[in-house]
């Protein structure tokens, strides 16, 4: 599926919709005291850029942010497309250009807290050079949270 992804705000009612569909999908499998929503307002805050990707229609069907949390850290958040192109490399489209971002912009570090009930989304970060790693940034240890980690880093040259 050919896709384009482009930062947009997230305050549009297209964007509400993923959010709605997101947080319903995250809250089918994980307690509500589990789930970190990141609500559209948070989104559009000025430490967040959000990446669309949406289909040759024009038709949103995926998005990804990235979160600057300073101290050369960044925080992959609000992962998400819809299930009728699961499959079809656009979470790999949208999670690459948050982390060309994220290097443009000499973020050393990407985190990010994913549920323990979703293998695709660990195959898509570990594709990536992310590891597991323990908590992150102020998220509790919960048997419902996976967390990951990527440097981004460049080796020096001597």
């Amino acid at each position: 599926m050919a896709v384009t992804i482009k930062s947009e705000s997230p305050l549009q009612d297209e964007i509400r919709e993923l959010v709605r569909q997101l947080n319903a999908y995250l809250l089918s499998l994980s307690p509500p005291e589990a789930c970190y929503h990141m609500t559209v307002e948070q989104m559009a805050e000025a430490p967040t850029t959000l990446f669309v990707a949406r289909d040759e229609t024009g038709r949103a069907v995926g998005m990804g942010a990235l979160r600057r949390e300073g101290n050369g850290v960044g925080e992959v958040k609000r992962m998400y497309t819809l299930p009728e192109v699961r499959g079809q490399r656009v979470g790999s489209a949208l999670l690459d250009s948050i982390i060309a971002l994220a290097k443009s912009e000499g973020i050393e570090h990407l985190v990010l807290e994913t549920g323990d009930r979703h293998p695709e989304a660990w195959r898509l970060y570990e594709s990536r050079g992310f590891a597991r790693c323990g908590p992150v940034l102020d998220y509790p240890e919960s048997r419902w949270s996976v967390f990951y980690e990527k440097s981004l880093k460049t080796a020096q040259v001597a």
